[in-house]
């Protein structure tokens, strides 16, 4: 099913369409401070030639990961120019004309949008779903053989350049962090780069989320666990509007100017057996400003099989998630992901 660009509805708004009202337990409720500060680490401390230094972060980076499942990073060593690009490439392309971003959907036979990789919306599987409050465009960048071009904008005319320099920095930041990760579990440096494996996929989603006149009653994106590995996320400097749900209350996230925010997926929960937490988030709309944010998802080679780390299981901690293919279990994530429920829950022994 394809749904009308949210854009376009936000421009000629005079009722809010009732397939985006959430039900009334789901509405956005004020938010709470967060009992503690949300975790930053530097990334070019984990691998300082000082001893001190670089155990003192890898242990920030260890509470983040076991407590919050998600963190702020500095000393990435992506350029703040490079990032202010890729923003500003966002704004430029969801601010062309309606008939010039159509050029970049794909509609199918009957008008259905046919795939995810393309300009639109999230898939709509039941006529009663409720729909986000959010337009996108949504790339596969790695492996590099197997992009579809045909999908990515020509206008604006640095798009694919920027994006193609962008997804190669961001692929460092990955796997860097894919190695610390393997670390904090004594696990050998490169087990989780190579159980992503060769064809691991690196998909881009811009995001687009218009104002609304009643903010209290739509959600950006509904709450979810992400269902890969990583997401590493570059957030809007000027609007706030993501929020991670912590001991049941929904704390918001601000933006720090030219940090990126990474998300462990519900891959990475499973493959860690549990130690590294998924955590669930949403987001919210404003008012009066529009908000775009870009996400970079890292996950396993699809054909490739999850499960916790054989060296994770013990007599003393028992397997908590079974053996399952990465795109059977990314398959199952988006159908629950449309119905508001978690597929960790799904994979648990």
């Amino acid at each position: 099913m394809a749904s009308k660009r949210v854009q376009d509805i936000a421009k000629n708004l005079k009722e809010l369409p009732k397939q985006y009202v959430q039900k009334e337990s789901k509405r956005p409720i004020q938010t709470s401070p967060p009992s503690s500060p949300i975790p930053v680490v530097d990334l070019h401390l984990l691998s300082s030639s000082h001893e001190d230094e670089m155990k003192k972060e890898m242990e920030r980076l260890r509470t983040a990961l076991q407590t919050w499942g998600f963190f702020q990073a500095i000393g990435h060593g992506i350029s703040s120019s490079l990032l202010d690009e890729v923003g500003q490439l966002a704004r430029d392309f969801f601010n062309l004309p309606m008939e010039e971003k159509q050029r970049y959907s794909k509609i199918g036979i009957g008008g259905h949008e046919d795939g995810m990789e393309a300009y639109g919306n999230d898939i709509v599987y039941s006529e009663d779903q409720i729909l986000n409050w959010n337009d996108r465009i949504y790339l596969l960048v790695t492996p590099e053989e197997e992009r579809k071009l045909d999908r990515w904008p020509e206008n604006p005319s640095t798009f694919r350049q920027i994006l193609h320099e962008y997804s190669t920095k961001m692929k460092e930041v990955g796997d860097f962090l894919l190695k610390a990760m393997a670390k904090l579990l004594d696990l050998e440096e490169n087990y989780f780069v190579s159980r992503f494996g060769e064809k691991a996929t690196m998909f881009v989603r811009f995001n687009y989320y218009p104002p609304c006149s009643r903010p209290d009653l739509v959600l950006g994106l509904t709450p979810h666990s992400d269902g890969g590995g990583i997401t590493i996320l570059l957030q809007d400097n000027a609007v706030d509007g993501l929020e991670v749900l912590r001991d049941g209350e929904w704390v918001n996230v601000p933006a720090i100017p030219h940090a990126l925010l990474v998300n462990l997926g519900d891959q990475m929960e499973i493959t860690s057996n549990g130690i590294f937490k998924s955590p669930v988030h949403r987001a919210v709309t404003n008012s009066e400003k529009e908000r775009i944010s870009v996400a970079m998802f890292f996950s396993p080679d699809p054909k490739t099989e999850i499960s916790p780390a054989d060296e994770l299981v013990d007599t003393m901690k028992s397997r908590l998630y079974k053996k399952v293919k990465a795109e059977d279990y990314i398959q199952i994530f988006l159908k629950n992901y449309a119905q508001g429920e978690r597929t960790i829950d799904w994979a648990k022994v």
